[in-house]
């Protein structure tokens, strides 16, 4: 019998964004917000036009003079009516994020939570853009700011005003868009940097593939479509990139790490939850409701979808071999039905973390960013994992 963990998450917002508050350390520090107020003077402001923020927790002893910049996610948003709505929530104005929240995970200032990263210069920064911090532009008709990369350099600014500028080493991270976000920008953040600080991104849950929904359709290219027409996203991107395909496939990042210069870890779960229900299986592409229970439950999944969520798995081993095959690269592919992984507690690092080779997701990263150990975990095919955190909606 499995002894695979299933943690339930009502609603696909739980998924995005409550996820990180479901488990975790039961004492974890709470850090406050810090708004921007300089950042309106450029133009760097959220969907609503109030300034981008960001929470900071200063290093200390042996990690005083290194940084983690993480980069929030929490979807996207791709024509007007949802970027309006957006603009009403935290992930669209800085007036409605929360005063202070939790740093958990790769984030934590605990060295039993967090060993290698605790005592770090930790920052978060906020996602008010709808389009991983890449946007640019202006909807006159209904006041919607699309400035996510004004946001990404008033931020960046920020930090190296507060010390970030003379760090000896500093890693990149992100979840989910912000794990989209962190593909985009790397080697900009690397760029900030003189060549002897070291440089490194991890990517976690970032991998959202060009794939085929189970009715043949393209529902995640149509959607991010949208994202790179209506938010003014393609002058942003790579132009290694845009010289040789259209600005929606370098949106992508299977089609973007490749041409990633700084050193990358991609952290991914191969079946990944939200992929699953938004691009694979959404409910416009299956009206006849056979994928209904399978979408929300692996348990419920019959022979033929599995084999069909096998197919999308293969896809990103695919994508991610193509990474590892650079030695400065890592890679940690578990085969668990989940998303996002570095920001939670039971899924970074504990007793009964997911594991590949016996080692930790906090372990393997370190490993990699230390240079201890090369790290190309990629896991077997599902039901083999009895280490994962499945989420069950």
């Amino acid at each position: 019998m499995q002894s695979t963990k299933a943690f339930w998450i009502f609603g696909l917002v739980g998924l995005l964004g409550l996820v990180r508050c479901v488990h975790g350390d039961g004492n974890p520090l709470m850090v406050p917000l810090t708004v921007i107020q300089s950042a309106s003077s450029k133009g760097a402001v959220c969907l609503d036009g109030s300034a981008p923020a960001y929470h900071f927790s200063p290093g200390y002893g042996s990690g005083i003079n290194n940084w983690i910049i993480d980069l929030e996610g929490g979807g996207w948003c791709n024509n007007r009516r949802t970027c309006d709505f957006r603009k009403t929530t935290r992930h669209g104005s800085s007036k409605y994020m929360e005063r202070q929240i939790a740093f958990n995970g790769i984030l934590s200032n605990k060295p039993e939570d967090n060993p290698d990263f605790y005592n770090w210069n930790r920052a978060r920064i906020r996602y008010c853009d709808g389009a991983s911090f890449a946007s640019e532009g202006y909807d006159q008709a209904s006041g919607l700011y699309f400035r996510g990369q004004r946001i990404w350099s008033a931020a960046m600014e920020e930090m190296m005003s507060k010390g970030m500028g003379s760090a000896n080493q500093v890693l990149l991270s992100g979840c989910s868009a912000g794990g989209l976000a962190t593909i985009l920008h790397c080697d900009q953040f690397r760029a900030l940097f003189p060549g002897n600080t070291k440089v490194k991104c991890l990517a976690d849950a970032g991998l959202f593939l060009d794939a085929t929904d189970v009715s043949g359709g393209q529902t995640i290219r149509s959607f991010f479509q949208g994202v790179v027409d209506m938010l003014g996203v393609a002058k942003n991107l790579p132009g290694t990139c845009t010289s040789r395909m259209d600005a929606t496939s370098c949106f992508f990042p299977e089609n973007l790490v490749g041409n990633v210069q700084t050193p990358i870890f991609l952290l991914n779960a191969a079946y990944d939850v939200w992929q699953i229900q938004e691009s694979l299986a959404p409910g416009k592409a299956d009206p006849s409701g056979a994928w209904k229970y399978c979408r929300l439950n692996y348990t419920t999944c019959t022979p033929g979808q599995i084999q069909f969520l096998q197919g999308f798995r293969n896809k990103m081993i695919n994508v991610v071999q193509g990474v590892s095959g650079s030695g400065k690269n890592g890679v940690f592919l578990n085969s668990c039905f989940a998303h996002c992984q570095s920001g939670l507690q039971d899924t970074w690092f504990s007793n009964y973390s997911p594991t590949l080779g016996n080692k930790a997701i906090a372990k393997s990263v370190g490993d990699w960013y230390f240079d201890r150990a090369e790290v190309k975990a990629i896991d077997c095919a599902y039901p083999c994992d009895n280490t994962c955190h499945h989420v069950v909606i």
